[in-house]
């Protein structure tokens, strides 16, 4: 990776006290490869809506930079299993999208045939079920798990790597959910 390319992360600032149908806010921060922040950007989602590939995409939209090679998520359900379409997003952009997550897990179809019923549950099931496969992948000691869109293994393995400087938390990833949380701090004073 060129140390000038750019990765739009996007991540969630979710706080458990929010109830379906509330507002949940979403960050993207514009990071070069050696890790300088570009830019940022900030929208929000449904706590326990159907929203998520659409905000994403449009984050990305409303960026309109030319020169963000890749997105890269922090899991692909926030908000309450608000689940993510990678290849829908991937398709709509034009560019690899990564999503990873930071703890083991038997995935999401038990807790979400637990959580919903009728067309809600069947309309995140099929969604997650076109996602591709969670890998495992081990970043300065640390396990993360990947899966993505445009982008194979050792490429993937390369671009975490080059933007996890310590820990196990890629940096666009990082700043994005530190901006999250910031502007849902904001929101709340108003």
């Amino acid at each position: 990776m060129k140390a000038g390319s750019r990765v739009l992360g996007i991540a969630e600032s979710y706080r458990g006290d929010r109830s379906p149908g509330e507002a949940s806010t979403l960050a993207g921060a514009v990071v070069r490869a050696d890790r300088v922040v570009d830019g940022l950007v900030f929208g929000s989602i449904t706590v326990g809506g159907e929203d998520a590939t659409d905000a994403v995409r449009g984050l990305f939209s409303e960026l309109d930079r030319e020169d963000v090679r890749y997105l890269l998520l922090s899991g692909i359900a926030p908000a309450w299993y608000n689940v993510v379409d990678l290849p829908e997003i991937a398709d709509q952009i034009g560019r690899p999208v990564c999503a990873v997550s930071f703890e083991e897990s038997e995935g999401l179809e038990g807790p979400v045939k637990r959580a919903f019923s009728g067309d809600e549950r069947d309309r995140r099931l099929a969604t997650y079920d076109r996602q591709p496969a969670r890998e495992r992948i081990e970043v300065n000691s640390e396990t993360l798990y990947w899966r993505g869109v445009g982008l194979d293994s050792a490429e993937a393995r390369e671009l975490l790597s080059t933007l996890t400087p310590e820990g196990g938390r890629p940096e666009p990833l990082r700043v994005a959910r530190l901006a999250a949380r910031a502007a849902d701090r904001f929101r709340e004073d108003l």
